[in-house]
């Protein structure tokens, strides 16, 4: 929390940039831009191909030089050493309560992106608009600060229940769990039967839980409610869904039907040896359960909406954008947006899909990809999508949201730990 106000109280010192919002004369050509990524291994070998493609036929003559700098929490660090000065990248991407924070950091810390996507010239059409997902578009504009855009979806991901129908059927189930209390009882009731074909039966267990801000979000919202109110501009943790949510782990881990892990992607390897009945994960991870199944007990398995108490799920839909660092050239923000248009259309969209795993931002895509039976189950739970807040410093937040559900986890009272939660977190937001 010290290090975030001190770098954050540092660079609202810096210089702020003057920027252009007229780009109809704008030439971009010649110009060289930096891509701020955290892929790695098959999804930054697709980035790769997807930029190779742009600088070899975009008619400009721009150069995108993109570059894996670190996971989420490391490229947020760097950002906020940069923004509003001549270091800052091109295009970075960003959660978009990280954009909220490095667009604060100067004033103007990003492009506001409204006069690319909206230019006659340079921006897309009102058909073209059409084709994004709606809720994709909105999640990057800011009603709090002015309307702005920070950013634009090149994908989303959602959180989904993982569960191994083979196990299910042994238990006497005849399909994934409806409602959080059946949730519970599935869980419980995997506990004490193992699954036949695991390959550690001793160490069975219901769910092997990441402790994770957005599966505690996920959880609330299946209860039918929501971590933050959007119109109060205020946390939530204390609401009574969110209580339930955190009774619900309390109840799950001191009946030994949920133990947390430490090894690194645990929760899938696990799940594919047949040791935890579900999972809940990315959409995503679809393609490393599959290889942890098939390397495991290799049982019939699928995804599905997380149980729910309310008519419809609730699924918790999130992903990073990608943002245009304010450089105060006008040429260079034009050139980074032209990439992003680039990389959204249909065909760069469809192959990204299907090399990444995550959703694509345009509908057209879903015709044209190739799915697999889960991840259509998946794309199918789309117009159910909640989202987390995109409101500044939400990145400390989380951390202290992990904080708890450790110590609820731990036998600590649910009720009395998210009210303090609460207090915390609106008194985070307060300050910023």
């Amino acid at each position: 929390m010290l290090f975030f106000l001190f770098v954050f109280g540092l660079v609202l010192c810096a210089q702020n940039k003057v920027y252009a919002e007229d780009y109809e004369n704008v030439d971009p050509s010649g110009v060289t831009i930096n891509y701020w990524h955290q892929h790695t291994k098959s999804r930054e070998e697709a980035i790769n191909t997807i930029v190779d493609n742009f600088n070899k036929s975009n008619q400009w003559g721009i150069t995108v030089n993109a570059g894996h700098q670190g996971h989420y929490g490391q490229i947020y660090e760097k950002m906020l050493t940069v923004v509003g000065t001549s270091e800052v990248p091109d295009i970075v991407v960003a959660y978009q309560n990280q954009a909220a924070d490095y667009y604060l950091a100067t004033g103007d810390g990003l492009v506001d992106m409204r006069p690319l996507v909206n230019s006659a010239k340079w921006g897309l059409s009102s058909d073209e608009l059409g084709d994004f997902y709606e809720g994709f578009l909105k999640q990057d504009i800011f009603p709090s600060l002015g309307g702005v855009r920070l950013g634009f979806p090149p994908k989303r991901s959602m959180e989904l229940l993982y569960y191994n129908e083979d196990w299910l059927t042994e238990l006497g189930y005849s399909g994934s769990p409806k409602t959080p209390e059946e949730f519970m009882d599935m869980a419980c009731a995997a506990t004490k039967q193992p699954f036949s074909k695991a390959t550690t039966p001793e160490s069975s267990v219901g769910w092997l839980i990441d402790i994770d801000a957005s599966t505690f979000a996920s959880l609330t919202f299946a209860y039918g409610g929501d971590v933050f109110d959007k119109e109060a501009v205020q946390y939530t943790y204390d609401s009574p869904e969110a209580i339930k949510a955190g009774k619900l782990l309390h109840e799950l881990a001191s009946n030994g039907c949920m133990k947390t892990f430490t090894e690194k992607y645990a929760n899938q390897s696990e799940y594919g040896a047949g040791n935890s009945l579900f999972s809940i994960g990315s959409i995503s991870g679809l393609k490393y359960y599959k290889s942890a199944v098939e390397k495991g007990a290799n049982f019939n398995w699928n995804v599905g909406p997380l149980g729910h108490s309310t008519p419809e799920p609730r699924q918790n839909l999130y992903g990073a954008s990608l943002s245009i660092g304010n450089s105060g050239d006008p040429k260079r923000a034009l050139a980074s947006w032209l990439f992003m248009k680039h990389f959204t259309s249909p065909d760069q969209q469809a192959f990204w899909a299907e090399k990444s795993g995550y959703f694509p931002s345009r509908k057209s895509v879903a015709s044209i990809m190739k799915m697999s039976e889960q991840y259509k189950n998946g794309f199918s739970l789309l117009p159910y999508s909640m989202s987390e807040p995109s409101v500044p410093a939400y990145d400390v937040v989380r951390g202290e949201v992990e904080k708890v559900m450790a110590e609820i986890i731990k036998g600590g009272d649910p009720e009395s730990l998210l009210k303090n939660l609460n207090k915390d977190a609106n008194e985070i937001l307060s300050d910023i």
